[in-house]
């Protein structure tokens, strides 16, 4: 537990979705076009968004330690990315699932997780630094489709997701991101 704890807070070459920039707007956006790709993911219900992901983080983390169908151990990766949907209080936390388990990612032994396939899609994405709370990203989220609406770019403005590249243990240059599909 110690070396997969220490591996999931403190490492710095974790596997991410493979994606290509199609447009950068300096600081603004970038829209990025992501490839298909399985994600492990489960939805917490009635909580707050801070709390959600602090469930549902351990609910995926128990998942790479071993509470799967085959007891394997799995690589962390980023981002752990969180779907918001406005007006909404349930929230979807997720981890992508390591290139060598996207062919067959092992099932979950918990029945509230479960592996999502996420087809290719054109997002575009606004970073920032720092220490990340879900009011934060709401914040960034907003400045992030104000400007989209601004520049005339169509996107699915019902819900955005959170994305959070960095352990809590990181204290200088953070990263993290929120998301808009493009329409």
């Amino acid at each position: 537990m110690i070396k997969s704890f220490k591996q999931t807070f403190l490492s710095l070459d974790l596997q991410s979705p493979r994606w290509s920039s199609t447009e950068t707007m300096a600081k603004d956006y970038e829209l990025r076009q992501y490839e298909t790709a399985k994600w492990v993911s489960t939805v917490i219900r009635g909580e707050s968004q801070k709390e959600a992901m602090r469930q549902g983080f351990w609910k995926l983390f128990h998942y790479i330690q071993g509470k799967n169908e085959r007891e394997m151990k799995i690589d962390m990766t980023v981002p752990v990315t969180c779907l918001v949907k406005s007006g909404c209080t349930d929230f979807k936390i997720s981890f992508f699932v390591p290139f060598e388990h996207q062919d067959s990612p092992p099932q979950p032994m918990d029945s509230d997780v479960f592996v999502e396939e996420r087809k290719a899609a054109a997002i575009f994405v606004r970073s920032f630094g720092g220490f990340a709370s879900p009011e934060k990203y709401a914040e960034e989220a907003e400045v992030l489709a104000r400007t989209l609406r601004n520049r005339g770019k169509p996107f699915h403005e019902d819900f955005f997701y959170t994305a959070g590249y960095d352990s809590p243990f990181k204290l200088f240059n953070r990263h993290n991101e929120v998301w808009y599909f493009k329409k």
